[in-house]
């Protein structure tokens, strides 16, 4: 089973100095798409005006900005799934996991960066700002990507199970063209928007910690906090509905 899931707009600083090659990320066949895009995003945030990198940043303040001008090509890489540290990984705790935990989240998880595209857990990636939707001049990076990888995407899922806890915006990234499943939170009755980015944290954890290799034992696995309230299947589409019990 392959989990698909959302970067987060907050980043772990730090990291260690590598060189960058075509094994440094999935599908080293479109390393020179990836890059091209990097090269893109790097020569613009080098110059750009302070209002537009401003803009792409999501970022105020001249010392921020400053900051998230750099090279990315000399900047310390860290993992993706470390790298990332939002409200999601918060609630997934990756440090505290089992080594086989954690390998299980390396090897299964893919993260649909909106400056990267589609990276495994454990690629590594800087510490940079791209806010989700901007873009720069000539140049929409979902549909890049999506041109670019689906392709390889779909090659890469054709025989997995598909669990997509991505927020609806990375659908832009990449639409599923097989059988999946997603999830949806509810308290009160009401759907939760912002908790459902915990609730999602929460749900990839116990997956790794069981080990969940298919849908079919997802169905079966209990999640602290967590009852199914509903099953809507629509076209590709299989929806479990959650209620919060806590």
């Amino acid at each position: 089973m392959k989990i698909l899931f959302s970067p987060s707009e907050s980043k772990t600083p730090g990291g260690e100095l590598k060189n960058l090659d075509d094994k440094a990320f999935l599908f080293s066949n479109l390393y020179d798409k990836r890059l091209y895009a990097l090269n893109l995003y790097n020569e613009f945030i080098k110059t750009a005006s302070k209002d537009e990198v401003s803009k792409l940043f999501g970022l105020k303040k001249d010392f921020d900005i400053q900051k998230y001008t750099e090279d990315i090509f000399l900047k310390p890489v860290m993992k993706a799934v470390l790298r990332y540290d939002g409200v999601a990984y918060d609630y997934l705790k990756y440090r505290s996991l089992t080594q086989i935990s954690k390998e299980f989240i390396d090897e299964n998880v893919i993260i649909f960066s909106n400056l990267y595209g589609p990276l495994l857990a454990k690629d590594e990636v800087v510490d940079y700002k791209l806010k989700q939707g901007e873009n720069i001049p000539g140049f929409i990076f979902d549909k890049f990507y999506k041109n670019n990888f689906s392709l390889a995407l779909d090659e890469y899922l054709q025989d997995e199970d598909i669990l997509d806890l991505r927020a609806g915006f990375y659908d832009k990234f990449y639409e599923i063209k097989k059988p999946y499943l997603t999830l949806k939170f509810k308290k009160d009755g009401k759907v939760v928007s912002h908790w459902a980015k915990a609730y999602r944290g929460i749900v990839l954890r116990s997956v790794a910690l069981n080990s969940v290799l298919t849908i079919k034992d997802f169905y079966d696995l209990n999640i602290d906090g967590l009852k199914v309230c509903n099953i809507i299947r629509k076209g590709l589409k299989s929806e479990i509905v959650f209620d919060i019990t806590i």
